[in-house]
């Protein structure tokens, strides 16, 4: 058996490694998720001879009619209607760490990165480097191995009961060892202190009044004693739960979506695309993961991003290149079923909300020569003013338009392995000399999107900080279309069968033909 799975390995390498270089897609648009996501977003209607095809149904089109037995009776996966609100203001956690290539060891401790000075209602998270970028894992088959490793660490922060009790103790004005705060960090980036009263204030308006008078009074409890500020898991004391919307690997590129079980139902039209912006200009050692979604009729798109490397003199040019290459590349793609929607994106752009995160790779531009004393101060203002990536958004070469909040933490690249000394501080050191730098970032663009807070971890797991952001995201309810989007149950079995009772008589064509639209 082992030697039949061994040649069946070795004979499909010759057409991975085709398919790879000649940039044939393969299972480019699918993608993982703990519910059924076929694209469905409106009704559907079976007949006894359709096995598992199905046509779709226009929600005006009263002709459609499903007979049984029973008589005619509703679809059980038809939601209720929600509540009628003028707007939503959920909350989304937005995160991005390059691990190096290093494969997570069971109890590794990421709530550190995941906390945040609010509850979220979405997370966000990319990765980079998951793996090796070696010849045989850019080359062959994908590894996926580690990418179901932080799945499970993921899950396990997001849903655990260690994480309810944390989220406790924050609620009933327990302290913990958290996060730093952004603004203090600029004065030492060893303490972590309390929330600043700027960032308080920022908050007020994202926050309800009963979590907004609680962070206060703990905020300034935490003043008086001179412990640090709390951080609140995901969820409430009414536990509540996420699960994985959609998760997508590109070689060490990953990013997967979680969101509050409750929230799903409101999500629809999930899509995935993959650019390879590395060797041969194709490969996928460097490029981009993307997803997209819509939530209450508003479109989201999230990049997760991996940049050329490297800090010699043009190297931003490259890194300039991926993102033009990335926005022009990247396509959502757009079946049948999908015409009927008022609009779907088919391009990053073209989303209501766009989030961009990971390793950009912009380094600290030449002629900082006393970088070393300025770390040694923390003097991130003086050093940001060489940072590439503000440079050349200024100059308009790249991201023109785009947003990012202040930046009040340290350079997070490049670190000893399992120490807070940057490689440039000790002349001991067998690893490349670099210059630290902010190549870890996150960006967004569009309207209704509010950050309110911007920060670091402080795991020491690779040579790279993990880095997170909070935003408030608006969402507009009042011009919102009636939902069509059917929750389908965790785990669903897309050869489920089809009931005996199936005596249906159709008053209409099997295939729906739209006007207006012609078919691809």
């Amino acid at each position: 058996m082992r030697t039949d799975m061994r040649k069946n390995s070795k004979s499909s390498w010759p057409k991975v490694i085709a398919r790879k270089w000649l940039n044939i897609p393969s299972g480019a648009e699918e993608f993982q998720s703990d519910y059924a996501v076929n694209g469905e977003t409106g009704g559907r209607r079976k007949s006894c001879c359709d096995q598992d095809y199905h046509s779709i149904v226009p929600e005006n089109f009263s002709g459609w009619l499903t007979e049984t037995a029973g008589g005619i009776k509703p679809s059980k996966s038809m939601p209720e209607p929600p509540p009628v609100t003028d707007s939503l203001n959920p909350r989304m956690f937005v995160g991005t760490w390059n691990v190096g290539g290093k494969s997570p060891h069971e109890g590794l401790n990421i709530r550190d990165w995941l906390s945040s000075p609010a509850p979220a209602d979405i997370y966000v998270l990319g990765f980079q480097e998951i793996v090796p970028l070696n010849a045989g894992n850019v080359l062959g088959a994908e590894d996926n191995g580690p990418a179901a490793k932080w799945l499970s660490l993921i899950r396990e922060a997001l849903n655990s009961d260690q994480s309810d009790k944390e989220l406790a103790r924050c609620y009933s004005g327990a302290t913990e060892e958290s996060s730093p705060s952004s603004l203090q960090l600029e004065q030492q980036a060893s303490l972590k202190p309390r929330t600043s009263f700027t960032d308080l204030l920022s908050m007020e308006d994202e926050l309800g009044e009963e979590d907004f008078e609680r962070l206060l009074n703990l905020n300034t409890n935490s003043s008086e004693e001179g412990s640090p500020s709390p951080t609140y898991m995901s969820g409430s004391p009414a536990r509540q739960r996420f699960c994985l919307a959609a998760s997508k690997q590109m070689v060490g590129l990953f990013l997967c979506v979680w969101v509050r079980t409750d929230l799903y139902k409101h999500i629809s039209n999930l899509k995935v695309s993959c650019v390879g912006c590395g060797i041969m200009g194709y490969l996928g050692n460097k490029g981009s993961v993307s997803i997209s979604m819509t939530l209450h009729q508003k479109t989201f798109c999230f990049v997760c991003t991996h940049l050329t490397s490297g800090e010699k003199e043009g190297d931003e040019i490259r890194r300039n290149s991926d993102v033009a290459e990335i926005l022009k590349r990247t396509k959502f793609s757009r079946s049948f079923r999908d015409l009927r929607q008022p609009f779907h994106p088919e391009n990053i752009l073209d989303h209501d909300k766009v989030i961009w995160l990971g390793d950009l790779n912009y380094r600290l531009a030449p002629g900082c020569v006393d970088t070393h004393e300025l770390l040694k101060k923390n003097n991130w203002q003086v050093l940001l003013e060489k940072d590439q990536l503000r440079i050349e958004q200024r100059a308009g070469r790249v991201f023109s338009g785009w947003e990012e909040g202040r930046i009040y933490f340290a350079p997070t690249y490049k670190y000893l392995a399992d120490s807070d000394d940057y490689v440039v501080q000790t002349s001991n050191s067998k690893e490349k000399r670099r210059i630290p730098a902010w190549c870890d970032r996150i960006l967004w663009k569009g309207e209704g999107l509010k950050q309110v807070w911007y920060s670091r971890g402080e795991c020491r797991f690779s040579d790279h900080r993990p880095v997170y952001s909070l935003f408030s995201v608006h969402i507009n309810l009042a011009n919102k279309l009636i939902p069509t989007a059917i929750s389908c149950p965790p785990r669903f079995s897309s050869k489920s069968a089809l009931s005996s009772a199936c005596g249906a008589k159709v008053q209409a064509e099997e295939l729906l033909v739209i006007p207006g639209h012609k078919a691809t």
